[in-house]
């Protein structure tokens, strides 16, 4: 049942994926970016979902601490190792946007360093967690390392306004920005394809987590034995 799921799940994403890559592509240029511009429907998203898995990282690490259940700590790698991969392809595309509105692939900036910041913060809590071998210990370090990488998470929303950057201000959620009704619809529409994906990775890392922990709890019976 639930490989059903996943597989209408994947299904679903792809369908709409390939309905909005057609919408976009329509659009009209962007007055002043042109064609790139178009890079925003993935870029966004793609930034959004990797924030929210930290968020879901962080609730499922203090309830681990709280609580001692390591299907808590494994949600908490799950989400991490794909919202990684999320924030990875935020980081691309906007270099590649950057390269052909700045004209340099990178630069220092406050959005893009808390933003390289945060995916090292996240690489690194996965190097933990390869570390240390006994599992209360890892989960429990673990635990601790994504609540403190969490605090670099709203640096990274709020930086384009704490802080004058290169990195252009807001224009979808925000007040003070415009964003066309059909660039709206077609971004929203993207985000959930890439939300199912995202989710169906991370169900796919979960079980992964789960069954390999059931193989290191026989493998140390067996040694005891």
């Amino acid at each position: 049942m639930r490989q059903k799921v996943m597989i209408g799940m994947l299904v679903l994403a792809a369908v709409i994926l390939m309905r909005n890559l057609y919408v976009i592509s329509v659009l009209p240029d962007e007055v002043n970016q042109g064609q790139i511009f178009r890079i925003i429907f993935f870029h966004v998203p793609a930034a959004i979902i990797a924030m929210t898995g930290s968020a879901v990282a962080l609730i499922a690490s203090v309830l681990f601490l709280i609580r001692k259940d390591f299907f808590y700590d494994s949600l908490a790698v799950a989400v991490t190792e794909v919202g990684l991969a999320f924030l990875a392809v935020n980081l691309v595309t906007g270099s590649i946007w950057a390269r052909v509105i700045w004209g340099v692939w990178w630069a220092w900036d406050a959005r893009l360093t808390s933003a390289l910041i945060c995916w090292v913060l996240y690489a690194g809590y996965l190097i933990l967690r390869q570390a240390l071998d006994e599992p209360t210990q890892r989960a429990t370090f673990a635990a601790v390392y994504s609540i403190f990488a969490f605090v670099d998470v709203p640096i990274v929303i709020f930086s384009i306004r704490w802080w004058r950057t290169l990195h252009p201000q807001p224009v979808f959620f925000s007040k003070s920005g415009s964003f066309p009704k059909d660039w709206t619809s077609a971004l929203v529409v993207n985000m959930l394809a890439l939300a199912l994906l995202y989710a169906v990775l991370t169900m796919i890392r979960l079980r992964q987590e789960q069954t390999q922990r059931e193989i290191d709890y026989l493998r140390r019976t067996a040694h005891a034995m």
